[in-house]
């Protein structure tokens, strides 16, 4: 199936997100990039985020929400110049997920899930490049996000690609 050359461009931000993270034998390479779309207004990036950022063994998803929520009213005032006041949870019913790997649904680390935090951030659309492996554990992110009410959208035309950045760093 053919998307949008959009989604597509978002995707490749994101591999680009994902190509900045430290390879581990142990974890996935991931980028994620958040999109807010609303009328009148053209889309616009909100965060960005990739595995490993931050200390702790972090996600690329949960690193962009973190990017996301600690946005002051100013700067969300510069990045949506025709929505002056926009609260962030009105910003996060809008904004649409462009990640590498399917969202994880179990961390062996004990941390919450990135499917998780992006049901909590109410997000209102989640592109995914490549299922997640059966590399470490086994994912229901996709599942979990249709069944509160979140689109998923397969990009299938990056698959190999990020299925390669995502194993970066396995024997």
């Amino acid at each position: 199936m053919f998307y949008c050359k959009v989604h597509l461009d978002y995707m490749r931000i994101a591999l680009s997100e994902a190509e900045k993270c430290t390879p581990v034998p142990t974890a996935f390479c991931v980028g994620c990039v958040l999109v807010h779309h609303l009328p009148e207004s053209s889309p616009t990036i909100i965060a960005t985020g990739y595995s490993r950022e931050f200390p702790g063994n972090t996600h690329a998803e949960a690193n962009a929400l973190y990017k996301a929520k600690h946005l002051t009213s100013e700067q969300l005032s510069e990045l949506l110049p025709n929505y002056p006041n926009i609260s962030l949870d009105e910003v996060m019913s809008h904004t649409d997920v462009y990640t590498t790997l399917e969202p994880c649904s179990v961390r062996l680390s004990g941390l919450s899930p990135c499917v998780d935090a992006l049901i909590t951030a109410k997000v209102k659309r989640c592109y995914i490049g490549v299922g997640e492996p059966f590399d470490f554990v086994k994912c229901e992110g996709a599942q979990k996000l249709r069944d509160i009410g979140i689109e998923v959208v397969w990009l299938n035309e990056l698959q190999e690609d990020c299925l390669a950045v995502a194993r970066r760093g396995h024997n």
